[in-house]
């Protein structure tokens, strides 16, 4: 069973073809467990944020395991698997690795260096840990990843190279205005990105801010903090939505829902006194695309910073950071083949501890006469003699499987001892009839 990775993001796929594939969070459950049902998917994290799609999954084979996750994208893509095969990116064993570290440093993002993906990632590996289609190569795997991610942030000026998508977007909206200091803010949507947004325009010096949530109590809940931060701030349901971008100068829109909130009628022409700059960070768009025709309206969407970004240049951050990563899975790997060793050496510990308990037992009928003192003594001295024998070997095998291509070295241990080659899984479940490949 290795670690498998499908993707599709803003690095190598069209916005459109994006959009088509992007899942909302309603479908997340139903797409995990399309993944889980899937014969060589044993386990499933989902990453879909404003520019990926990403599948983490743990399988038994790489080519089933590939043409099974391509057919559930497709399908939530309501397209066929032919479709996205020109834009699909694919990583496996240690490559999936390095790849899932470079997303959780920031190296992978449409802006290099921003922390969001942080947040991404630990949300995605809880959805999938909720609906039990995590297990324990996922687990180490993705917490290893959210460490990396931190320790990037923390030992390198990455945060410097970009903060966010949402900063670039709003940074897009100062230049527009003149500046966002006393302006007023509608922000359309209260998750993640609406709270990333809330803080950049706090930081901004933003007049006033409106909060429209299909939830009221979670666009209260942003507003209120808000408001703790000298904001003046209140919130609203989508009823009203026209009212309230005639009344902003800057409206933010990423809702995670799939097809259009924000209608071109919604916002109408604008007055050359009154522009309005639109930022739809959704995946699909959460804004009409006529918007773009409206007098006096300027949109900025994911296609736009996907062309002015591919090309931004990396500072030493970026390069310290992509150390870390390579730093980071070499240790990981070293780690994965030390630990598939251990199964190996607790077997032919567990031979040995049979083998003496054999040769004392037959001793004992040999010597019945033997003294207790002296047939303890005689016990010790043999358990002592073994342990010895083993201490060095299988301290070795475990520093040597550890390295580059020691991989082979618990199956020589096998070989040359005798074990059985399913000892691994007999010693930690001597008495499973679990069939392989069955799921949690």
């Amino acid at each position: 069973m290795s670690v498998l990775v499908v993707g599709l993001s803003h690095r190598t796929t069209p916005v459109p073809v994006l959009e088509r594939v992007a899942v909302a969070d309603a479908d997340r459950g139903k797409v995990l467990d399309q993944l889980l049902k899937a014969p060589s998917v044993s386990e499933a994290v989902l990453l879909s944020t404003c520019n990926r799609v990403e599948v983490y999954a743990v399988v038994e084979t790489f080519h089933g395991g590939m043409n099974e996750v391509v057919e559930v994208l497709a399908r939530q893509a309501g397209a066929e698997p032919a479709d996205l095969f020109e834009h699909l990116y694919v990583h496996y064993s240690a490559a999936a690795v390095e790849h899932l570290f470079s997303v959780a440093g920031g190296l992978d993002s449409m802006v290099v260096g921003e922390a969001q993906i942080l947040g991404q990632l630990r949300n995605s590996y809880n959805a999938a840990d909720e609906q039990g289609v995590v297990g324990r190569t996922l687990h180490e795997l993705v917490q290893h990843a959210l460490r990396v991610g931190k320790r990037v942030h923390t030992e390198t000026d990455i945060d410097h190279a970009g903060a966010s998508v949402v900063s670039e977007a709003l940074a897009d909206a100062a230049t527009a205005l003149g500046g966002l200091e006393g302006r007023k803010a509608l922000i359309v949507g209260a998750g993640s990105m609406g709270g990333l947004a809330a803080a950049h325009l706090r930081r901004a010096g933003i007049g006033e801010v409106v909060i429209a949530n299909r939830t009221p109590a979670n666009g209260e809940r942003l507003a209120t903090a808000l408001r703790a931060d000298g904001v003046s701030a209140t919130s609203t349901g989508l009823a009203g939505l026209a009212d309230e971008v005639a009344k902003a100068d800057v409206l933010f829109a990423c809702t995670g829902s799939v097809g259009t909130v924000v209608g071109a009628e919604h916002i109408g022409d604008r007055a050359p006194d009154r522009p309005l700059v639109v930022c739809d960070l959704g995946l699909p768009k959460d804004v009409d695309p006529a918007a773009t025709l409206l007098d006096h309206v300027r949109v900025v969407d994911l296609e736009t910073l996907q062309r002015r970004l591919s090309d931004a240049p990396t500072g030493q951050g970026t390069l310290r950071a992509a150390e870390i990563v390579a730093e980071e899975v070499r240790a990981y790997l070293a780690g994965q083949r030390s630990a598939g060793v251990t199964p190996t050496v607790t077997a032919l510990r567990k031979r040995a501890a049979e083998v003496v308990d054999a040769e004392l037992l037959r001793l004992d009928s040999r010597l019945p006469e033997l003294p207790a003192p002296v047939r303890d003594e005689l016990a010790k001295t043999v358990r002592r003699v073994v342990d010895k024998l083993l201490h060095t070997p299988t301290v070795r095998v475990k520093e040597l499987a550890a390295a580059p291509g020691g991989a082979g070295y618990a199956e020589a241990l096998r070989e040359l001892f005798g074990l059985d080659p399913q000892a691994p899984s007999a010693v930690s479940t001597p008495h499973s009839t679990q069939p392989k490949g069955e799921k949690r």
